[in-house]
């Protein structure tokens, strides 16, 4: 084919379809470059790019409060009570800066070093972004005796900003309603608000920060402030487990710029909890910050160990046996952080890695001379680790050799589907072999895998890791999933993309559901991460009218459903109801609970790690009593849950 040809029959590309975004046209266009995504996520990202101006001033030491509002219009505000944005006329954009912060990508007081030493906001365009993304959005600036006020529609200014009035106050309001042309949804969940208002609390000591939701009948408030900072913090979420110091271990270390603070305390369990931030971003994936810490902790208490004789020249505790049962959080703040990403999620900066290095080797070292008894029980502690992963490998070993982990000795009760391409498979978890037999021939085995779990799993929150390989549930699931665990795991091998755990509607299903969950929380958290793990709801009641049959998935909705089908037909009707899954027939397991086009799925989602880490402790850890209260707090709610 000759060229000339060939171009007049592609897709023609030229000069005319190159296109220039301005102003903040970008972020409308693309805007999960800059919040993320669309979704609740996004819209809550929102919210955080204001607040973080806000904690940027408290940081430059203005304004020790912000308080957050959420209004039954579906708007937010926050105020602060800071310098407040510059109302002042910006010298080369010929407008105010205010309009400017507020209408130009890579606008505001961080990039030259004097606006602000430390700040979150790295590429400046929060103010801009959520302006891009409301519908209507004013900022009102308390500042030099006047009030100063602008409103925006989808970041296009009304008018200039205008004097409204005079103050004696100083500081910033910005009140933004969500673009329903871009967010799937509108609805902020307080919840998630509240507990990401905790942390920036815990990690900003003297900082108040109150939220306020006028949204529901009764409104709810909390506020957080808390002089101690990240050892509160340490309290916090350490505060349903059974702890080996009397306090948390805390320092803070200024180096010209760079500020590092750690607090650490270990606790009898064996899950390591470490939360590690910069700049008040909380970094999910680590960085260079967290690898400091990690690995000036291993060779800090080994050193220890062998210097005092409790380790033998040839023994070598891992990171792995030096931070079991360790809950710690890791805060610095930079004037320059490098961040992967707009999201944030990754500190790059090298520096870090050796500034606390540095720290942890000063102050901890010193900690441990000072405190021999501490430093005894801490190593002889790791010491206890190290037996009992050594053990777990040997476990792993053996369960190896055996074949157990090969795919091609996969447990005899797996009902496998005949699809090979993951991203296409789904497994049902199914309670008992009762309900396996029926979802075994009710399933589509194209997708559809079937694995009967035979007895409790154990509870992994109460048991070392060589006892949790030795539990058969948990080896057939390791086995059939093919990711392995912990320090293992490999997302790219696992064989299922929906892991659906269906288990009866009562309390020990419930039961089976938690403990579960707890496994797939402490050693497999990516799959909960990125969406993999989904509950399944099954029906309560069957409601049979002559050939009519109906389900209800609780008592609200079979009330309504028994109204509805007898203001049609004065036939009579028979209600069943299931006791569990084993009494559902195949076809009925198939039409109600398995089949995409009915069924309902609940995925499994962990936004706020914090929160879903201390549950698991509540619930699962060995403290009976919080148990015991909150399971009476919550009763109420088990139908809403399910349902």
């Amino acid at each position: 084919m000759e060229q000339d040809e060939f171009l007049s029959k592609s897709t023609k590309y030229d000069e005319n379809d190159i296109q220039v975004l301005e102003g903040l046209e970008p972020i409308r266009k693309r805007p999960g470059m800059y919040i993320g995504s669309t979704d609740t996520r996004g819209l809550h990202h929102l919210i955080t790019e204001v607040v973080d101006n806000s904690i940027d001033e408290y940081l430059a030491g203005y304004g020790d409060r912000i308080d957050v509002v959420l209004n039954k219009d579906g708007s937010c505000e926050v105020t602060d009570n800071a310098r407040g944005i510059p109302c002042g006329m910006h010298k080369t954009e010929n407008k105010s800066a205010v309009e400017v912060v507020l209408t130009k990508l890579h606008a505001g007081g961080k990039f030259g070093g004097s606006g602000y030493k430390v700040s979150g906001g790295l590429h400046g365009v929060g103010l801009s972004c959520v302006n891009a993304l409301s519908s209507t959005l004013e900022v009102t600036v308390d500042q030099g005796g006047i009030v100063h006020f602008m409103r925006f529609h989808r970041g296009v200014p009304e008018a200039p900003l205008a004097q409204i009035g005079a103050t004696l106050k100083t500081g910033t309001k910005v009140k933004f309603y969500p673009d329903s042309e871009i967010f799937e949804t509108l609805e902020f969940d307080y919840n998630t608000i509240k507990n990401r208002f905790r942390e920036i609390a815990f990690l900003n000591s003297g900082l108040t920060i109150s939220i306020t939701d006028l949204r529901g009948e009764t409104p709810e408030h909390d506020e957080f402030c808390y002089q101690g900072g990240i050892v509160e913090f340490v309290n916090y979420l350490n505060l349903n487990k059974e702890t080996l110091f009397p306090a948390p271990l805390y320092f803070k270390v200024i180096n010209k710029d760079n500020e590092v603070e750690v607090a650490f305390q270990y606790n009898t369990g064996y899950s390591e909890v470490i939360h590690a931030y910069a700049n008040n971003i909380n970094t999910t994936e680590g960085g260079t910050h967290l690898e400091g810490f990690r690995g000036s902790l291993t060779k800090i208490v080994n050193d220890y160990g062998k210097l005092n004789k409790i380790l033998k020249d040839s023994e070598k505790l891992s990171t792995d046996d030096v931070l079991e049962g360790i809950t710690a959080v890791v805060s610095v703040k930079l004037t320059e952080p490098q961040f992967e990403g707009q999201t944030k999620t990754k500190l790059g900066n090298s520096e870090m890695r050796k500034i606390v290095t540095d720290a942890m080797t000063e102050k901890f070292g010193t900690y441990l001379e000072e405190n021999p008894n501490v430093g005894k029980d801490l190593v002889l502690k790791c010491i206890t680790a190290k037996r009992a992963r050594d053990a777990a490998r040997l476990a792993r070993e053996n369960t190896r050799r055996k074949g157990v982990f090969d795919s091609a000795s996969l447990p005899g009760k797996l009902a496998d589907c005949q699809e090979r391409d993951p991203s296409k498979c789904e497994i049902y978890l199914v309670e008992g072999d009762s309900a396996g037999g029926s979802a075994k021939q009710g399933r589509d085995c194209m997708f559809q895998a079937i694995l009967p779990l035979r007895g409790k799993i154990l509870n992994v929150e109460k048991a070392s890791l060589h006892k949790v390989l030795e539990n058969q549930v948990i080896k057939d699931m390791i086995t059939v999933f093919g990711c392995g665990i912990s320090s293992e795991f490999d997302e790219s091998k696992l064989k299922y993309n929906k892991i659906i755990i269906m288990t009866d509607a009562d309390v020990d299903g419930a039961h089976i559901r938690i403990l579960l969950l707890t496994f797939f929380f402490r050693f497999m958290r990516p799959l909960i991460e990125h969406g993999h793990v989904y509950a399944a709801l099954p029906p309560l009641y069957m409601l049979t009218q002559g050939k009519e049959v109906r389900y209800a998935y609780d008592d609200d909705e079979k009330t309504k459903l028994l109204a509805e089908m007898q203001s049609k037909s004065k036939a009579p009707i028979v209600t069943q109801r299931y006791k569990g899954l084993g009494e559902m027939a195949a076809e009925q397991l198939w039409e109600t609970t398995m089949n995409p086009a009915n069924r309902i799925l609940v995925r499994v989602t962990m936004d706020d790690a914090i929160e879903a880490d201390e549950t698991f402790s509540r619930l699962m850890g060995d403290d009976v009593e919080l148990r015991r209260i909150f399971i009476e707090e919550n009763a109420h709610r088990v139908t809403e849950l399910d349902g």
